[in-house]
């Protein structure tokens, strides 16, 4: 009965983890496998013909491949840094000076979490189309400048920074902007990563807004190039499919597997006052 307690919370996840890495797994089978293969219901992970080599090669000389990815670490790195840049002095200011109206403030940024994008999506469009802006980085990138999620998560993370330190910093004279950028973003390293794997996936996996403000080829970010690659090159070849999502999909799970511990420990930061 002891060890069935103790292992069974470990079952549970595995099983958890299993449902949940199954269509990846599905997706880089079906990748390796000829046409005659690809609705085969067996899991085992040696096809019969290996047409791994055949279907990558599509994959990656069909379109431009390597300029969908280009496009997406452009539009994903400029995203992710005036991010930063917005939300880091913005998520100091909720949670380490006091001023009229402070909570007010951190109540519309919690509130503005509830606002999808989709929401917005229409005067966006036509902002951008009158500035003539459409077909460009700027275009994929200025919705998400501000983000309203990294303010609150950076805003958990600071609150638990010692005040007593900051006040050390300032009677030795630093400035506001030299105590949230050398002292207390560098203590909350951990939700710097975090935030960073959340952005990053977010905006790698995005089509909606991509497909909105982008008609052109040479400017597709990742998805939305898997979308041209399917409906003018592929056809019904599903492996050389799955291939291109599975050389768009593997920085993603990189990024993930090298940032694991910075990922956990920021989240949990979070939650410690």
């Amino acid at each position: 009965m002891v060890r069935l307690r103790r292992y069974l919370p470990h079952l549970v996840l595995a099983l958890g983890a299993a449902a949940m890495l199954l269509p990846f797994y599905w997706m880089v089978l079906t990748s390796i496998r000829s046409p005659s293969e690809i609705f085969d219901v067996s899991l085992w992970p040696v096809p019969k013909t290996f047409s791994g080599v055949e279907n990558y090669a599509q994959a990656a000389s069909s379109v431009p491949m390597a300029r969908f990815m280009l496009n997406g670490l452009i539009v994903c790195g400029g995203i992710l840094a005036v991010q930063v840049l917005t939300s880091v002095p913005a998520a100091y200011a909720l949670a380490k000076l006091r001023f009229p109206g402070r909570r007010i403030m951190l109540a519309l940024v919690i509130a503005a979490l509830c606002v999808p994008v989709q929401a917005l999506a229409l005067p966006l469009f036509v902002g951008l189309a009158r500035a003539q802006l459409l077909n460009t980085y700027f275009a994929m990138m200025a919705p998400f400048f501000l983000s309203v999620f990294a303010i609150f998560l950076f805003h958990q993370s600071f609150r638990s920074y010692p005040d007593e330190i900051i006040e050390a910093a300032r009677m030795d004279g630093f400035s506001e902007m030299e105590i949230c950028w050398r002292l207390v973003l560098r203590g909350s390293l951990p939700s710097l990563a975090a935030f960073a794997v959340f952005s990053v996936v977010a905006h790698w996996n995005d089509l909606y807004w991509p497909m909105i403000v982008i008609n052109k080829t040479e400017l597709a970010p990742p998805p939305l190039g898997m979308l041209f690659f399917s409906d003018a090159e592929t056809g019904a070849n599903y492996g050389a499919l799955m291939a291109g999502a599975t050389i768009i999909t593997a920085p993603i799970v990189l990024c993930f597997l090298l940032a694991r511990r910075h990922f956990i420990a920021g989240i949990t930061m979070t939650g410690v006052k």
